[in-house]
């Protein structure tokens, strides 16, 4: 999944839940939780696919382990006892939201990180380093539409919503009307 599908379906599930849980919309903050969704790529991509590309190999390393949202859920379940800040929490939430809408349970050895092993799986591919970052930015440019293609396209659709949602709370339905 890419950025819009990280951003848009997180916030999707949290504006639909809180709906039902109406605590959750002044409990959970919507930055935190938007930068928890992608923090697991922010880590892993520039790592394991730039820095140490020629020993790793894997865009999903220590970020796409349930240990890496579970240490955020521990920071911040203290932060709150000590301080009643809600941020880390967020924070850990959109880091697991992350990891279900990349499907990491297809990749165990990863998901469970290390109690099945401490070397990570490669992916084997030819780039590496810049060459990675150059042929990402290629392909941003160009539409193949596949499976991975949906969520992206939901993902936009849920922030142009949530978008216009917040326009006309921000600046009255007066505005929009003429």
């Amino acid at each position: 999944m890419l950025l819009f599908g990280h951003l848009g379906v997180t916030l999707g599930v949290f504006f639909v839940l809180g709906i039902f849980i109406p605590r959750l919309r002044t409990t959970i903050d919507p930055k935190y939780l938007v930068i928890g969704a992608l923090l697991p790529d922010l880590v892993d991509k520039p790592l394991g696919r730039v820095i140490f590309a020629s020993t790793l190999e894997n865009g999903r390393i220590i970020g796409h382990t349930l240990l890496f949202s579970l240490i955020f859920s521990l920071i911040g379940l203290y932060l709150y006892k000590k301080r009643g800040d809600l941020r880390i929490i967020s924070l850990s939430i959109g880091s697991f939201f992350h990891l279900m809408e990349d499907q990491m349970w297809a990749s165990p050895k990863t998901l469970f990180w290390p109690l099945l092993g401490l070397r990570f799986p490669r992916d084997h591919t030819d780039l590496t380093g810049i060459e990675y970052l150059t042929k990402m930015l290629e392909n941003s440019f160009e539409f193949n539409f596949s499976l991975s293609s949906i969520p992206e396209i939901l993902g936009m659709g849920v922030i142009v919503v949530l978008t216009i949602h917040w326009l006309v709370k921000r600046f009255g339905q007066n505005k929009f009307q003429r």
